[in-house]
């Protein structure tokens, strides 16, 4: 009985240190091995060994990279304003032995030197700076990080400002400021699309009125050359047929009522030439008046000399004569 429980015994015995000197390692981890509290080696991802009692596992590293966001901290920047700026660092760990044996809280320690390298950073330029200058920033503290950590077995791989918190008094001003910018740019387009828009309609008038003016030119050109070409004819047909001198001041006459036709005309000032053509007409018209009376004339003459005869046979014969009504005719009046 007593050698079934010994052996009962040395069995659990067997087994216990058999699982305890067996480590399994997961991928991208790394665990550090220390024989009699001294660093012996580290263990690699699988299937490892160690002497158990005698070796002691420290707790595995994480080596995949690594996201940290740290606490908004505030910050004064060089015109003495106070900004709070939240920060994430992206890092990994490459070195599992500096990392547990170089520093004690690597992930703190990464916070504190952040802070004060950006406090550093930040002291240096304005607030306007600041906010435009983000990529500046990220370059410089990661590469001070890096330089920094390098030693603790870590690389820091990007730093990036997450928020930056100017004070309300700021936002306000800032607030105000850009919405002055953007009506400032609004009055601008608008008063660049109002001149474009004049100066287009300018062109087109200018086009228009253009246009119109070659279009009057080509129609007074083309009413010329018909008035011109009228006229020519007229004068040819006016040469050809050789008219009277008296026809042309009658026609000429008889044009001067058209001058006088105009709706607006109060005043007509009858030119020099009328009297030429009145005088023509008229010594037309007496001409021909001027032989119908001598033609008239030679009438009575005869009938005169008859109605004599005819008187002085009358009185021989006792009768009054009535030839003498001839002579009482009235001539029509010279024009």
């Amino acid at each position: 009985m007593a050698e079934l429980i010994a052996g009962l015994v040395l069995a659990i015995v067997a087994v216990m240190i058999l699982v305890r000197s067996v480590r399994i390692v997961p991928q991208a981890r790394a665990g550090n091995v220390e024989r009699l509290g001294r660093y012996l080696r580290t263990l690699e991802p699988g299937l490892n060994f160690v002497i158990p009692f005698v070796d002691r596992v420290r707790p595995l590293i994480d080596l995949r990279e690594q996201v940290v966001s740290f606490q908004p901290q505030p910050v004064i920047t060089e015109d003495n304003l106070v900004v709070h700026i939240d920060t994430v660092l992206y890092f990994q760990v490459t070195d599992p032995r500096a990392a547990a044996y170089e520093i004690a809280n690597y992930i703190q320690a990464i916070e504190q030197l952040t802070v004060t390298t950006l406090r550093n950073v930040i002291g240096a330029i304005d607030l306007e700076k600041t906010l435009t200058s983000r990529e500046h920033i990220n370059t410089t503290l990661r590469g001070v990080l890096d330089e920094a950590s390098g030693k603790w077995g870590i690389r820091v791989n990007r730093v990036e400002l997450k928020a930056i918190d100017p004070p309300p008094s700021i936002k306000d001003s800032m607030e105000r400021q850009m919405r002055a910018d953007r009506e400032k740019r609004a009055a601008i387009l608008t008063a660049e699309g109002v001149r474009q828009a004049r100066i287009l309609t300018a062109e087109g008038e200018k086009q228009g009125t253009i246009l119109t003016a070659e279009g009057d030119q080509q129609a007074a050109i083309l009413r010329a050359d018909g008035q011109a070409k009228a006229i020519d004819r007229v004068f040819q047909a006016v040469h050809r047929n050789d008219p009277d001198p008296k026809l042309l001041a009658y026609q000429y006459l008889q044009v001067l009522p058209q001058l006088a036709q105009g709706e607006g005309n109060t005043f007509w000032v009858i030119p020099s030439e009328v009297t030429t053509a009145l005088q023509s007409v008229t010594q037309a018209f007496s001409e021909g008046m001027g032989k119908g009376v001598s033609a008239s004339t030679g009438d009575a003459g005869d009938k005169g000399e008859a109605g004599d005869k005819e008187r002085a046979a009358g009185r021989a014969d006792g009768e009054p004569g009535t030839g003498g009504q001839a002579d009482r005719r009235q001539l029509p009046p010279p024009l």
